[in-house]
C-alpha cells in the first residue's frame, strides 16, 4: 500500500481528467490564457513548470528553451505526471522531465532554475509560505519567478507573495506577477 497522505485535499484522478478535458476543449477554441513567449524564456534555460497539471504550457516552454534547455514539469498529482509522460512521448519533448512532488518539496537541486512559472494554481496552495520557500530554494539568485493569482483576487496573491519576505515583485502585468528572489541573506 502506498502512502498518499500528501494528497489530502487533492482532486481525484477522475476530477483531474475532467479538468484536463475542459482545458483541452477551451484551448481548442481560444488561445492559452498565458503566452510564455513574453516570459523571457531563452534557449538553454532551466525552467520549472511548478503545478504543471495537464501540461498546457509544456510544448511552448520546450520550444522556447530549445534542445540545450531543460523543463521540469512538477506536480503533486500522479495523474498529472502520467499525463506529462504521455505528452513527452507524443510530442517527442526530449528536454522535459516530469517530477512528482510530495507536499511542496520538489526534490530539485537548490539554485537550479533560471525561471519558474506557476500558472493557474496559486489559489490551491494551502501553505503559501512553504510553497514560496520551495520556489525560492530552487531558483537561481538572479532567476525569475512568474506567478498568476489563479482564482483569487490579485491583491490577495500579491499580499501572500510579499508577506513571505522571499520575493520582490518587479513587475505586475495583467496576466501575472514577475518576481525576483530576495537575496538569501535578506530572507
Amino acid at each position: 500500500m502506498t502512502d498518499d497522505s500528501h494528497l489530502d485535499g487533492v482532486m481525484s484522478a477522475l476530477g483531474f481528467r475532467m479538468m484536463a478535458l475542459s482545458f483541452r476543449i477551451c484551448d481548442a477554441f481560444r488561445p492559452l490564457p498565458h503566452d510564455l513567449g513574453t516570459a523571457g524564456i531563452r534557449e538553454g534555460m532551466v525552467i520549472v513548470d511548478y503545478g504543471c497539471g495537464p501540461g498546457r504550457y509544456l510544448c511552448q516552454a520546450s520550444v522556447l528553451a530549445g534542445f540545450s534547455g531543460m523543463i521540469y514539469a512538477v506536480d503533486i498529482h500522479p495523474t498529472a505526471i502520467e499525463t506529462i509522460e504521455a505528452i513527452i512521448k507524443k510530442e517527442h519533448l526530449t528536454n522535459v522531465r516530469p517530477v512528482l512532488v510530495k507536499g511542496y518539496a520538489s526534490g530539485l537541486p537548490g539554485g537550479c532554475a533560471d525561471l519558474v512559472y506557476a500558472l493557474d494554481m496559486f489559489h490551491n496552495i494551502s501553505d503559501p509560505v512553504a510553497f514560496l520557500t520551495e520556489i525560492h530554494r530552487i531558483i537561481k539568485p538572479e532567476g525569475t519567478f512568474i506567478i498568476d493569482s489563479g482564482h483569487q483576487k490579485a491583491e490577495d496573491a500579491q499580499g501572500k507573495i510579499l508577506e513571505s519576505g522571499l520575493w520582490e515583485i518587479i513587475e505586475e502585468k495583467p496576466e501575472w506577477f514577475i518576481c525576483h528572489p530576495q537575496s538569501r541573506e535578506e530572507s
